[in-house]
């Protein structure tokens, strides 16, 4: 065991409080466990669970809020495989990371884990094998847990293929067993160096409030893992069992509805070195996760050594449910183009620039879209997988739900001229920026070029011809006629001389990307281009990590960002890179 390691053991007895982020959650990708690393107070960061090969994981939603603070999961071990884990994990080795690098793995036979463990060995302080995850498929995660023989023989095989470790060896744990102690005994004597619990409990089934209606994605029906508030007290009494167990000097990560200082003082004196959080980072935005992460600290160790805390991790806590469903109805679906439609709901949200909302079709999936007019609701869907086929299907009177909004809503600085230049289905986002402008540019302007030989639709009319017309002094749509990208050149006349101009763009990021380029040749400073950039996200609430950008949560922090900060800290979006 290594130095990072061993400085966890005991850490129970010492009353010492080391947290750690969990597998899954928060530190997903390379960027956020750099900002982990650096920007925040947790002691262990750890991984996502690695597989020998790329695992897509389950179609969405894949997390859901049924309760305030209560969730449930089925990301179906999500990862990119370990090529591309390895390079990202030596990436950041050689940056240098200060805290403990907990490797999550996944694996269906002991030869894969041994293949995982060899290749993280000398990168990882400390080495989790996921023997939990209650939703994998057959012969991974619970398959291994639920059952001591094979848990332990699995360990022996490993330990005996990789006898001399660089990191320590910790096995995670289900809750979903009728004896989780005699499992974390079992795997100890076979080798182990610490175990980790607790791994979600269940699966269970979500519905929709009020309905019947599955809201997961998956091949078990619509059941998953239960995380959150709701498994804390499962979490403690498992972890008291394993360290009776186990004794003292094994290492123990404890988790499992960890949502606040007391939560991690009552986990430390139930035995564990190093406290989880998981799904609490659902519950506060992510611009104050390192305040709440030093809250939790602080308070628990106040609470360890009996003395009154300061102040309170609880009071970062978004309140309500952030992932709440509301039923629409369909008002009208009209085609503009065989590529666009123009989907109406009934009902309104108050949406910002920058910020989106999910749609969701029971058995058909969900994904984030820009809301292009709040009143009346209104989406713009252009035809990319097939979530987006299913929506050009809907009719009149049929049910679909959004939840959010999620994001922030950018703050305009205020500028003599304003240029919006959008690019395809991004124009959806220009309805909500022209009102954002309002009052703080003196004049503002739209360029939106399109793949289609025609700039107009069914109609006869341009997206939002008469809305946009009504808000900008011009509004131009120029199709590119076998040229990609033929807006582009229409920047520089349309910024003019630069002065006091701000320019916003919206649209693929390659196509992003060139126009600030011409921006820039055109005079305009870095600082004046600001860019929607609408990652991918599963959740919208900080858990899953998808929609990254440089070390932000779009979902968090809002889909525009400043050219300049792009730039420095995630170049490679707008070059097509991930």
């Amino acid at each position: 065991m290594n130095e990072a390691a061993r400085a966890l053991s005991g850490a129970h007895l010492r009353k010492e409080v080391h947290l750690a982020t969990v597998s899954g959650v928060a530190s997903t990708k390379k960027e956020l466990v750099r900002w982990f690393d650096r920007a925040t107070d947790v002691d262990v960061i750890t991984t996502k669970s690695f597989q020998v090969t790329v695992n897509p994981g389950n179609r969405e939603p894949v997390i859901c809020e049924v309760g305030e603070g209560d969730f449930g999961n089925s990301v179906g071990l999500r990862n990119p495989g370990l090529d591309v884990a390895l390079e990202d994990i030596s990436q950041l080795r050689k940056e240098g990371l200060s805290k403990i690098l907990n490797v999550s793995v996944s694996a269906s036979s002991p030869d894969d884990f041994i293949r995982l463990i060899k290749a993280f060995d000398d990168l990882a302080d400390t080495i989790e094998l996921n023997f939990s995850c209650p939703h994998a498929a057959s012969g991974y995660g619970a398959s291994i847990g639920c059952d001591l023989g094979i848990a332990s023989d699995y360990v022996r095989a490993i330990k005996a293929a990789c006898p001399v470790m660089h990191a320590a060896l910790l096995v995670k744990l289900t809750p979903n067993v009728d004896d989780i102690a005699s499992i974390a005994r079992a795997v100890i004597e076979a080798g182990a160096d610490g175990i980790v619990a607790i791994n979600t409990v269940g699966p269970r089934l979500y519905t929709i409030e009020g309905t019947d209606i599955p809201i997961l994605n998956n091949k078990l029906g619509g059941k998953g893992g239960a995380s959150g508030a709701w498994v804390n007290e499962d979490a403690l009494k498992c972890v008291s069992e394993i360290r009776k167990a186990i004794g003292d000097g094994p290492i123990i990560i404890g988790m499992g509805g960890v949502s606040s200082g007391h939560d991690a003082a009552r986990m430390v004196e139930a035995g564990a070195d190093a406290v989880g959080l998981g799904s609490v980072f659902g519950r506060v935005r992510q611009q104050d996760w390192p305040a709440f992460i030093k809250c939790v600290k602080d308070e628990a160790a106040c609470e360890l050594g009996g003395q009154e805390a300061s102040s309170h991790s609880k009071d970062y806590w978004v309140p309500g449910r952030r992932m709440e469903y509301r039923e629409h109805r369909v008002v009208s679906a009209v085609r503009h183009t065989e590529e666009m439609l123009l989907l109406e709901l009934d009902g309104e949200l108050d949406c910002k620039a920058g910020q989106f909302a999910f749609l969701f079709v029971p058995g058909l999936g969900e994904k984030p879209f820009s809301v292009a007019h709040g009143k009346p609701l209104t989406f713009l869907i252009r035809r990319r997988g097939e979530f987006t086929k299913h929506l050009f299907d809907l009719k009149p009177g049929d049910v679909v739900y959004t939840r959010g909004l999620y994001g922030a809503a950018l703050e305009c600085p205020g500028s003599k001229r304003a240029l919006l230049v959008a690019g395809g289905s991004g124009v959806a986002v220009v309805p909500s920026l022209c009102r954002s402008l309002e009052g703080r540019a003196e004049r503002i302007d739209i360029l939106v070029g399109t793949s289609a030989s025609s700039t107009t639709g069914c109609d006869g009319k341009a997206l939002f011809e008469d809305y946009l017309n009504e808000h900008a002094a011009s509004y131009t749509v120029i199709a590119d006629d076998g040229v990609p990208g033929r807006v582009l050149s229409s920047i520089p006349e349309a910024l003019g001389d630069a002065k006091d101009v701000k320019l916003y763009l919206v649209g693929p990021e390659v196509f992003m990307g060139k126009a600030a380029e011409k921006a820039l040749d055109a005079g305009l400073s870095r600082d004046d281009i600001y860019l929607s950039l609408e990652r991918m996200t599963l959740c919208g609430v900080g858990l899953c990590g998808e929609c990254v950008c440089g070390d932000r949560l779009t979902c968090q922090w809002g889909t525009f960002q400043s050219y300049a900060y792009i730039m420095d800290e995630a170049p490679e979006l707008l070059k097509g890179g991930h």
